[in-house]
């Protein structure tokens, strides 16, 4: 039987890793993104040495380790930035993603989610058999950016507008789980469940 391969995506801030974590709750296999991202940019890896000479030797600590939040603050300040990130990142990102995919695969695995923020925008998206979008309105998504990665209002709008607009997000969707009141987003995510379950019978 073929593998289920739901993509889950959405804009930051909107509730995309409470999803996922359901989802795990529920027994699907998620393959995380940011667990991915973190792999290919080890300590000497070859992404890490691109990332250093493109954004500047100080994304590095003291012993060779990415500093996330110093390649945050500068990948995020523009779009353009971004997009550097992304052309760096997702090649690598996308092929070990899908290698997992295989292996799941050939154990027999009925679904998997892949969680990826920049699912749309790597390729990954052609792989998988539905799309769901978590999305969530501006003013909300701003605030848990802020709780989230203890940056103040300037840094969490300037990672907002880094992305595209939610209507590329919603155009791309096969289902949109709102993670905001008045929704309830353990009913929403179990939507995206019981569809999973029906293709994968």
């Amino acid at each position: 039987m073929k593998t289920i391969v739901i993509g889950l995506t959405g804009q930051t801030g909107a509730g995309k890793s409470t999803v996922a974590a359901l989802l795990a709750g529920k027994g699907f296999e998620i393959i995380d993104g940011d667990k991915t991202a973190r792999e290919i940019t080890s300590a000497g890896s070859p992404v890490l040495s691109r990332l250093a000479g493109e954004f500047g030797a100080d994304i590095l600590n003291a012993d060779g380790t990415l500093n996330r939040s110093a390649l945050a603050a500068k990948a995020f300040a523009s779009r353009d930035s971004t997009r550097k990130l992304n052309r760096i990142t997702h090649p690598a990102i996308t092929e070990k993603m899908l290698e997992t995919v295989k292996q799941a695969e050939a154990r027999g695995a009925r679904a998997v989610v892949i969680d990826a923020a920049a699912l749309l925008e790597s390729g990954i998206a052609d792989r998988c058999d539905i799309i769901a979008v978590v999305a969530a309105p501006e003013k909300i998504r701003l605030q848990r950016i802020i709780e989230r990665d203890g940056i103040d209002r300037e840094k969490a709008m300037a990672r907002i507008r880094a992305q595209a607009a939610e209507a590329y997000y919603n155009n791309a969707a096969d289902i949109i789980i709102r993670a905001y009141p008045p929704y309830s987003v353990e009913e929403e995510t179990e939507k995206l469940a019981e569809r999973i379950r029906r293709l994968s019978e």
